[in-house]
This record gives structure tokens, sequence and C-alpha cells, in this order.
């Protein structure tokens, strides 16, 4: 019986994992042992960080909102702003109330006026 040799597939295999880690520097990019380390790594990250992304404009939306409060000289503070809305029951979440603080602050000031 004739035996099967793996070169083709090892092969295939190999440039599969080196067109993965196109981009990346020193033995990462050429070395197969090397670069689908750099693969699991980066696999890792990617999902970490797209939970963290959540957060991270969550975060930005929050200052966005107490630096338009800020800025009109409103006596509201962010909290408070959040906690008198969802007692007059407006329903405008954070990142539509970011987004009106950054371009229509005149409507902001409207929602803002409603609450306070």
């Amino acid at each position: 019986m004739a035996r099967v040799k793996g070169g083709t597939t090892s092969n295939k295999r190999r440039k599969n994992i080196l067109a993965m880690t196109k981009g990346y520097r020193f033995g990462r990019s050429t070395k197969k042992r090397q670069a689908r380390e750099a693969i699991f790594h980066a696999g890792k990250y990617a999902f970490a960080h797209r939970k963290d992304k959540k957060n991270d404009f969550r975060r930005l939306w929050t200052v966005r909102i107490n630096g338009a409060l800020d800025a009109m000289g409103s006596e509201v503070s962010y909290s408070r702003l959040i906690g008198a809305m969802g007692k007059k029951g407006i329903l405008v979440n954070r990142k539509m109330l970011s987004e009106l603080a950054l371009r229509s602050p005149e409507a902001f000031s409207r929602v803002v006026s409603q609450v306070a």
C-alpha cells in the first residue's frame, strides 16, 4: 500500500495560519509556531475587548452628558438628571441623550428643562 505524505496539507495549514498573522512583526508573521500563539492571544483579546467596548461607550456617553450639563450652567448633575428622567417616565437612553448634547444642544436643554 502506498504511503500518504502530508506535505500539501501541512503547507496549506501553515499558509492559512500565516495569512491570519499578516501585518504582524518579526517571527509572529513568518514562523508557524509563533504565529499560532499570536492568533490564540489575539482571539482572547478580541473577545474580551468586544465586551469592554460596551462599558467604554457607556462611560463616554456619561461624560458627554455631564459635560453638556456643566456647559449649560445647569445645577442638575448627571445622576440627578437620570434619576429624575426615570421618575418622570422620559424614555431617552444615554446614547441618545449624548447625541442630543453633542449635535443639538437646544433639544438637550429642553429635555433637561422638562426634568428639572
